[in-house]
Order: structure tokens, then sequence, then C-alpha cells
């Protein structure tokens, strides 16, 4: 993979690490690459983990196209616990203990929330009411009326409950809050729940397994330079 042919376009897989903004894996692959065109196909929250798809050159054209690619992620969620983002990095703004339920009344339940369902966006996303963003909002301590928004679940598979801790395996169309799905999963358990791990492994045919690191891709795009530069 050479300057060159980022430049005339590609798409590049990354495995995003935990901490990571979308927007700093860009910035650090841009500025390696030194392609100027440079910008991601789906935000992945700090928090979360997985596939990143970055696309260079005359690929940024197809952004939007592979942002409306099906989606499949892994989550854990928390139950018993509702805090105001809905993961993990929020405030706790709910508590209440978790009833015993079966696997096969869990089962049940996220049958619910299998095919097209209807979301209320929660106030932690870049979505804007009235020219502001809504996160900026909350932040404020102000929470605004959002309209639900229709979203498709093509798949939703319990990989595993023990206590308090779900993990679930979905594949989900463009426009799904993942941390609403576990916000509104705690409320129909009625103890709350909040993400606490999530990671995106597959976009349309692009997989986890076949992404970058980016420490890889940086070492790569740095010794290539090198010998362009020793010619």
């Amino acid at each position: 993979m050479t300057r060159a042919a980022l430049q005339q376009g590609l798409v590049v897989p990354f495995a995003k690490p935990e901490g990571w903004t979308s927007f700093s894996v860009v910035n650090k692959v841009r500025a390696a690459s030194r392609v100027k065109k440079v910008g991601h196909a789906g935000t992945l929250d700090p928090f979360a983990t997985g596939l990143l798809l970055i696309c260079f050159g005359k690929a940024t054209k197809q952004v939007e196209s592979l942002m409306s690619l099906k989606k499949e992620y892994r989550t854990v969620i928390k139950l018993g616990v509702e805090t105001d983002t809905h993961d993990l990095t929020g405030k706790v703004v709910h508590e209440a203990p978790v009833a015993q339920i079966s696997r096969e009344q869990l089962e049940a339940l996220l049958q619910k929330f299998t095919g097209e369902i209807e979301q209320v966006p929660p106030m932690f996303s870049a979505l804007k009411h009235k020219g502001k963003r809504l996160y900026e909002l909350a932040r404020q301590g102000k929470t605004v009326e959002r309209a639900p928004r229709k979203v498709t679940i093509y798949d939703l598979e319990l990989i595993s409950h023990k206590d308090d801790l779900l993990e679930l395996r979905f594949v989900c169309s463009r426009g799904t809050y993942i941390r609403a799905l576990a916000r509104d999963i705690g409320r129909e358990l009625g103890c709350g729940a909040h993400i606490v791990r999530l990671e995106r492994t597959r976009i349309g045919e692009y997989t986890l397994e076949s992404a970058w690191k980016v420490s890889d891709f940086l070492d790569h795009i740095n010794h290539n330079r090198t010998a362009d530069e020793s010619l």
C-alpha cells in the first residue's frame, strides 16, 4: 500500500482502539499518509472498539454509501444501573434490583427488539435541536423532546447471560443507537441497563479480522516513505 494508491482512492479497514475518538484515528493516518482527503464512514464512541472504515483520496466519495451498509456489533450490557449516557462513561441516574430471568425469557424479550423498531435518540448524541447538538444541551443539564426514529435490527442473538451481564451480538441498520438499545432493554426488564463494552465487528463485507491496527499502518507507511525517499 503506497501513498499514491491511497491518494488515488482506497477504503481501508482499521481496528479502533479503546479511548480513541474516530477523528483521532483519521488525524493519525492522514498525517502519516500525507493524503489530504481522508474521512471515516461511521463514528464509534471513544469507549468502543472495533471496525472503522477510513476512506482515502477519491474514495471519500463513497462515505455516504458505506455508512448505509449493515453493521454487526458485540456488546456487553450491565443490568440494574442506568446512566445518563447509557454507557459506562456516564453518571448513574437509576438503580434497581435485577430479577431472576431465564435464558428463554430473555430471548423472548429480545424478540421485541428485532425487526423494524422505534428508538428515541439519547440526549448524549450528535443530533441537533434548534441548531445545537443534543450532547451540548445534555452537558448543560438540559433535556429536550426527541422524536422516535425507525431503525432495523436484522439479527439479535443472546451470546451469554451471567448474573447482571448480558452479552449480545446483533446486526443493525444505519442510524441505530446501540446505547439506546441497551437503555430500552433495561427499561423493558424494569431494572435499567447500560453498555460496558461495545465492539463493531463487521460493516457490509468488511470484517474486523481484516482490519489494520493503527500502529501497524503507521509503521507500514513510514517504511514505504523511507524506501521511496532513498531512491
